[in-house]
């Protein structure tokens, strides 16, 4: 192959000197990741092109795919990173090993039970049928349906005024439509940073100083309004002068 017909960018980033062939001779750049062994075999380490960055870990989908699809009720899966913002999240797409449609929140906690917290998809969707392909036979990823953020949030309403302002805050800083008193902040994908600018919109909204550590603490709506309300009651009642 001389290259990408009518796509020279992509043929420049493709094709690439080979440094261990003949002048001008040039080599194919595959996206795939390996390592060569000393028994002179290679591992193959999975995609490049499929490595994504959630809260400062790097992390590779075809891991997340694999126990995704070690599930008896699940015959394929795909993981994509949706991302809105700053905001990534992960979303696995499973076709059913048979007519039943497996459980989404089974299939979490079954990647939970093999991988780090921080790689178990905020979101499984059951598919209808196959996977979808590309006419050369790969996934077709923007055929996949949009993910339905509803499906990820609890129906827990707030129950008090701080709850209720401390909802709008999650919602605003995570661009959720809606938000569960009990969602914890980094399963909806919040990260440190988005954190940080939680606090700040506290400290603007309740005029009250929290610490990174609080929002890891608590997680939740239900838990930071606990310590808003007790940091307010324990406030020293001004006195009038004079």
């Amino acid at each position: 192959a001389r290259g990408y017909l009518g796509r020279p960018a992509l043929t420049s980033g493709r094709f690439v000197a080979d440094p261990f062939g003949p002048p001008g001779a040039r080599m194919y750049r595959t996206g795939d990741r390996a390592r060569w062994r000393t028994d002179g075999n290679l591992d193959f380490l999975g995609r490049v092109d499929t490595q994504v960055k959630i809260r400062g870990f790097r992390i590779e989908l075809g891991e997340i795919e694999a126990a995704l699809t070690g599930h008896p009720a699940v015959a394929q899966a795909t993981v994509t990173a949706d991302r809105d913002g700053d905001i990534v999240r992960l979303v696995g797409y499973v076709v059913p090993d048979g007519d039943a449609e497996p459980d989404p929140q089974a299939l979490r906690a079954h990647v939970a039970g093999l991988l780090p917290e921080y790689m178990v998809p905020a979101l499984v969707v059951p598919l209808d049928g196959p996977l979808p392909l590309t006419p050369n036979g790969k996934l077709d990823r923007r055929a996949l349906p949009a993910p339905d953020w509803s499906a990820m949030t609890g129906d827990a309403d707030p129950a008090t005024p701080t709850q209720a302002r401390l909802a709008a805050l999650f919602r605003e800083i995570l661009r959720l439509d809606g938000v569960g008193v009990h969602d914890n902040f980094f399963a909806l994908g919040g990260h440190s940073m988005a954190a940080m600018r939680l606090l700040g919109r506290i400290r603007t909204e309740f005029g009250a100083e929290l610490g990174i550590r609080d929002v890891f603490d608590a997680l939740t709506v239900a838990g930071l309004a606990t310590k808003l309300d007790g940091a307010a009651a324990a406030r020293p009642a001004l006195r009038p002068s004079g």
